[in-house]
């Protein structure tokens, strides 16, 4: 399976090469018809492994142009003269443009890099790209068996500095479903807390594939997005969480058949909403409403809420709007989203109670209860974990939980395009 590209250019080598060469040196007119087929081939194969998910496609198309680049190396530095030759001058022409073109190919194979992507929001990401990674956890959900061995061989490291339960169990079954494994370890029984964070990082990045992190600071995601070799997925920081979102879009294309929804998210300012906001603004597609009356701090700045203003996806509401005039909007929505209000790290934690207490007294007003949700048409979504009776009341749970719970499992399934992607970027 996974392994065709990597022994193909060993089949090539040892028993097509040498016939190759006897058979092509023959004639000059076998050698311009292998300069066009290996062209036809070449690029037939490029343009079909580009546009299919299917890993057996991608082997395959490997094989193909791993032979076809080859014969395309030979041809250009067998350069017989052909003025030579008692040919035709259109056949010397069509030579000429063939190792014209050929050399180009060759010319962008040799000197090409391939750009390791990481996953820390989506700045880095195009909407295409993007879309291609939904298309592809699609597949993922309809299509187990076809990626079974996708990622076989392949190492997942997962290091979590927060409590966790649907990044730790996404992402550890996500790797597994597709043929690799993964290796678990706590923030505060590693090494990070003690030494030198760059040279631990690196040293890591010698024995995984892959690394997801789920940590508290950015600037810690940044460091590491900053020193690793390997791809790295942010499973969430204090200024975004870009798996849940990829969820989220996905949850949506499914149950209304594309992203051109309209969305309310009621509650604080915070990495779930800055990661919404950042992803309508790249997609273009859709709208967000926010009333975010509460906010946190995050390295998301005005700037960053204006460019996405700017785009035309997302609206800001007044944060001192009141819960009657926010129903108004509510009845013509298609989702209403809502997040905890205090951090899962804070929640329990009797430092931040007084904090805490503060934040809840604040937010009380603006939960989504049955009150506010009779008369709209809208699904609601919340990344959970749920505290009901502050964000969201339990009638509105009960009501709403089978949208949830599919918004929470299609987190493994994004995860699981996020890792292929990375991995063969």
């Amino acid at each position: 399976g996974s392994g065709y590209h990597q022994t193909a250019p060993v089949f090539y080598k040892n028993f097509i090469k040498p016939y190759l060469y006897i058979f092509v040196n023959k004639n000059q007119k076998i050698k311009l018809f292998f300069a066009l087929l290996s062209i036809f081939y070449y690029l037939y194969f490029f343009i079909i492994r580009h546009k299919s998910s299917n890993i057996y496609i991608h082997n395959l198309c490997d094989v193909v142009n791993c032979f076809t680049f080859e014969t395309m190396c030979y041809i250009i530095k067998f350069q017989a003269d052909i003025s030579q030759h008692p040919y035709p001058k259109y056949i010397a022409r069509i030579h000429r443009l063939c190792l014209s073109v050929l050399q180009t190919i060759y010319n962008y194979r040799e000197k090409r890099t391939f750009v390791m992507k990481n996953m820390l929001n989506f700045k880095n990401f195009t909407a295409d790209e993007l879309m291609d990674i939904l298309n592809l956890a699609l597949d993922m959900k309809k299509n187990p068996d076809k990626y079974a061995h996708a990622l076989e061989g392949k190492k997942l490291y997962t290091l979590f500095e927060k409590t966790s339960t649907r990044t730790f169990l996404s992402f550890t079954t996500g790797i597994t479903e597709l043929g690799g494994t993964y290796y678990n370890q706590l923030w505060k029984d590693s090494n990070f807390t003690l030494g030198e964070p760059v040279s631990e990082i690196k040293y890591v990045c010698r024995n995984v594939d892959i690394i997801m992190a789920r940590l508290v600071k950015n600037e810690t995601v940044e460091l590491f997005g900053n020193n690793v070799t390997v791809p790295f997925i942010n499973g969430c920081d204090s200024s975004y969480h870009p798996c849940q979102i990829l969820a989220d879009a996905l949850t949506i294309i499914e149950k209304f058949g594309s992203l051109d929804v309209k969305l309310m998210y009621i509650g604080a300012k915070n990495n779930v909403f800055n990661s919404l906001v950042e992803f309508f603004a790249k997609m273009k597609k859709g709208t967000i409403y926010g009333l975010t009356p509460l906010v946190n701090n995050t390295v998301c700045g005005d700037d960053f809420f204006e460019a996405a203003k700017a785009t035309g996806h997302y609206i800001e509401l007044d944060p001192t709007m009141s819960m009657e005039e926010a129903k108004k909007y509510a009845k013509d929505m298609d989702i209403l989203y809502t997040d905890t209000w205090v951090d899962m790290e804070f929640f329990n934690n009797p430092a931040y109670k007084q904090q805490k207490e503060e934040t809840l007294a604040k937010m009380m007003p603006y939960q989504l209860n049955e009150e506010f949700t009779e008369g709209s048409k809208a699904i609601v979504f919340h990344d959970m974990p749920m505290h009901q009776g502050f964000e969201i009341s339990q009638g509105v749970i009960d009501k709403n939980l089978n949208h949830i719970l599919d918004e929470a499992e299609n987190r493994r399934h994004a995860e699981k395009a996020v890792m292929y992607t990375l991995l063969n970027s």
